[in-house]
């Protein structure tokens, strides 16, 4: 599933879509004791206007972030199909259109029994329907060609619940402090999937999409023990194994030149391929045609060559995951931030054997703690004087 099906998707995913039905949905809320309390399986067009917009919203919300990063496209493994698997347990509930009251509570507790959660949380399961038009070469929808595309999409939702505070009773007109709580499930959804992806604009029952709504914590369980597919690095990790490999084998090599080298060669790739709807990746041989262009000796470019390619195997890193977009200096009781266009504005120096960060400064007028303050010209000592060591 690339960027531009993903994006179809997305457009469509609206009830303002002539190409979208959101046919049935089934819930449940299950407690800290892994107990669901309760379950139903609705029609949408059955469900009040004001229930199905927080529906509809919840489910759609599954479908955002960043393709690689929060967005996680997972293949199925062989055991995955046999019978209580992930696969299986998913194909049955898309097969029936959430309508056959055992599948769908299969489905519900594979989630239950398997998922790991610290609190209490709502389980939302949607059927849709996409009309996928058939497009010629040149990107035309051909109106008498289409076919159906049919897709669950699940949101894992937590419940929040509010026990204290005051409150105004509007029939005694007083304020008191509430003595009821309400259980309110979150509208942002933790944890989510879309099945089957959407692939080659069609459906593609051999993989899921896993969505994580922050990308730094993905919940492997939901990977692993739900889907029953093989979890992979998230895409903080991939950036801290290519960081340590850095630290590790380029080691004393690395300086501010290299490391902001490094990091505008990736980017560069990823501005190239912005506009394609595969994601660009960076293999072993990228790795070390940038360590070389960047000043990386021949020797540790190539180890580090051959460490990436061990460590990815076949599954080269997508460019976006190593791509810092802004540069950060830190150093005790000091942190500099310079943005992905003023790298070049910043040298390291060392001067009568005392290293010093030198920042090019076009204006003489700085801010410091939201006051302009003008720097003044004091000449102590030529720059012809200064030592071109860089550290």
């Amino acid at each position: 599933m690339n960027k531009k099906e993903l994006n179809e998707i997305r457009k469509n995913f609206s009830e303002t879509s002539d190409l979208f039905v959101l046919n049935h949905v089934a819930a449940a809320f299950v407690d800290a004791e892994k107990n669901i309390r309760c379950e139903s399986s609705r029609a949408f067009h059955n469900i009040s206007s004001e229930e199905n917009e927080c529906i509809m919203a919840t489910l759609r919300r599954v479908l955002t972030g960043t393709l690689g990063k929060g967005l996680l496209e997972y293949e199925f493994p062989n055991e995955a199909y046999e019978e209580g698997g992930g696969q299986s347990i998913l194909y049955q509930a898309l097969s029936c259109k959430l309508q056959d009251e055992s599948a769908v509570h299969m489905l519900m507790e594979q989630i239950v029994r398997n998922l790991e959660y610290v609190s209490t949380y709502a389980i939302l399961v949607g059927h849709g329907t996409y009309t996928v038009f058939q497009k010629s070469k040149s990107d035309e929808i051909d109106p008498y060609q289409s076919q159906e595309y049919h897709f669950l999409v699940a949101a894992i939702c937590p419940v929040d619940i509010r026990v204290d505070g005051l409150v105004y009773n509007e029939d005694d007109n007083t304020i008191e402090r509430k003595t009821k709580y309400d259980r309110i499930v979150a509208e942002i959804p933790t944890d989510g999937f879309l099945y089957p992806t959407f692939t080659g604009r069609g459906p593609d029952v051999n993989h899921v999409l896993y969505s994580a709504h922050k990308p730094k914590d993905v919940n492997v369980s939901m990977v692993e023990d739900v889907l029953g597919c093989v979890f992979t690095q998230t895409a903080q990790e991939q950036k801290e194994t290519f960081q340590n490999m850095m630290q590790e084998i380029v080691a004393d090599e690395l300086n501010y030149s290299v490391i902001t080298s490094v990091n505008d060669k990736l980017r560069d790739i990823a501005a190239e391929y912005a506009n394609e709807p595969e994601l660009p990746v960076v293999d072993d041989i990228h790795v070390r045609d940038i360590l070389l262009d960047s000043g990386v000796s021949q020797e540790r470019a190539e180890e580090m060559q051959m460490a990436y390619r061990d460590a990815t195997k076949d599954k080269p890193i997508t460019v976006n995951n190593l791509v810092e977009n802004k540069t950060t200096i830190s150093m005790d009781g000091i942190t500099i931030s310079i943005g992905k266009d003023a790298t070049d504005k910043v040298r390291t120096r060392c001067v009568d054997g005392r290293r010093y960060l030198l920042i090019d400064l076009d204006d003489p007028a700085v801010e410091i703690n939201g006051l302009t303050a003008h720097v003044t010209a004091e000449i102590e000592q030529s720059d012809d004087d200064d030592s071109e060591n860089q550290f």
